[in-house]
């Protein structure tokens, strides 16, 4: 084992060594190498001469660069655009999307977590949780209802068992006792991986505070009898509260709730701030000692410079002045708006007389981009395609009875129609006997 990636063990196995257990064999043997970078990121401090050090070209004291990028590119500088960002990110926007964090989750106030670190998104950050987390046979816990591509992650990369509960009980809430037997099962391996995702992708659900309240109690049971877990908050959706919802993430909850108890939020720009090919992501961890902190980064670092080595600069740069505009706020205000009429738009929908309980019921849903319709009768796979084939309408089949709706990307005045037409393929394969 390299002598980098000892001192990083060390350092977690004194000062906390459940988290030092939690961590997989790729997870131990990572680490930040004293490398071309890091001897650069010296020389940019100290070198007020020449600073020979990193790979790109420079003239007349900036980045080299085209003149017809750049001609695009007006109000920003070259040197916010061209260079490598860090691996771990640009500071400053590391330090923004901190503060943004803790101005809107008020149960992070005065709780020890690190400063973000960027990612090349969701995914990135999902896969590079479970690069320092997941050995093959490692349980992963999720609802029944999930984002398809926690498999390619966490399975089919890793090696990981997905274990499943239901996401509803039979009162349409959050299933506590499914969620609860699911984890105390763990105490045997005592490890689990815990991935919540809120608001839901495919249900666009969030749980109520009392439910929140309840799912962080199982959590600290779990933590006391023996369960070392690494709970992965994917908040892709954050924010977009629009009812009856907890209206922060889980991760202030639980940073600081137990030392068996190591929460990783992850989140990003892409989808709060509608920019989701900028890719650009973060992942912050919360634990008790700053030394914890430091040396997860330096493992995560390492993670990123054997992969991807940075992500864009460009994006990084754009996020940034927008998080710094003054008209962030009020347009960032006046989206949700419009995906909260929405949602309220397709729940008026759905109640009408016409599609009760006639070809589905629906999950609840009160927050994110999507909903899902529970068919009665019909199957998803066979809706799915006769609505393209017949109706130009597409939808997700996200099993044989659940069938996603995004209406984040419907405008207000046609999810009627959208709705009708799904009613009459549903009817279409009713007379069809399919």
């Amino acid at each position: 084992m390299n002598v980098l990636a000892k001192q990083l063990n060390d350092t977690i196995k004194n000062e906390n060594p459940y988290i030092y257990n939690m961590l997989s064999n790729l997870g131990k043997n990572v680490f930040y190498p004293k490398g071309i970078l890091s001897q650069s990121a010296e020389a940019s401090k100290k070198a007020y001469r020449f600073n020979a050090t990193i790979g790109i070209a420079t003239e007349n004291s900036q980045p080299m660069h085209f003149k017809h990028i750049q001609d695009k590119l007006v109000g920003y500088s070259p040197k916010d655009i061209y260079p490598y960002a860090a691996p771990e990110g640009k500071k400053s926007l590391r330090e923004a999307w901190k503060e943004k964090l803790l101005r809107e989750n008020p149960s992070l106030q005065n709780k020890s977590i690190g400063l973000p670190i960027v990612t090349n998104a969701l995914t990135h950050g999902l896969s590079i949780a479970a690069d320092l987390f997941v050995d093959p046979y490692d349980t992963i816990i999720v609802p029944d209802k999930y984002w398809g591509n926690y498999h390619s992650i966490f399975h089919v990369r890793r090696g990981g068992n997905l274990v499943t509960f239901p996401l509803f009980d039979e009162k349409q809430q959050f299933n506590i006792s499914s969620f609860r037997e699911c984890l105390l099962k763990q105490s045997l391996s005592g490890k689990a991986i815990v991935l919540l995702n809120f608001p839901n992708n495919p249900t666009g659900y969030t749980p109520h505070i009392e439910e929140a309240e309840r799912i962080i109690s199982v959590l600290y049971e779990a933590a006391l009898a023996d369960i070392k877990l690494v709970v992965l908050l994917d908040d892709a959706y954050f924010g977009l509260f629009y009812e009856d919802s907890i209206k922060e993430s889980l991760f202030g909850r639980l940073a600081g709730l137990h030392p068996k108890i190591l929460p990783i939020k992850i989140d990003g720009a892409t989808k709060e701030n509608y920019v989701w090919g900028f890719r650009v992501g973060f992942l912050t961890y919360a634990a008790e000692s700053e030394a914890v902190l430091a040396a997860l980064e330096g493992k995560t670092k390492g993670i990123i410079r054997g992969t991807i080595s940075s992500s864009s600069h460009l994006s990084q740069t754009i996020t940034l002045d927008s998080l710094q505009s003054k008209w962030f706020e009020e347009e960032k205000q006046e989206k949700f708006k419009i995906l909260e009429r929405r949602a309220k738009k397709v729940k008026e929908i759905l109640e009408k007389e016409k599609y009760k309980n006639k070809y589905w019921t629906y999950y609840p849903f009160n927050s994110g981009y999507f909903m899902c319709l529970r068919l009665i009768k019909l199957n998803a796979e066979k809706l799915r395609l006769h609505l393209l084939d017949h109706y130009g309408v597409g939808t997700i089949a996200i099993n044989n009875m659940d069938l996603r709706i995004a209406f984040s990307s419907v405008e207000e005045k046609d999810l009627e129609e959208l709705f009708d037409l799904i009613y009459k393929g549903a009817k279409d394969l009713e007379e069809k006997g399919e």
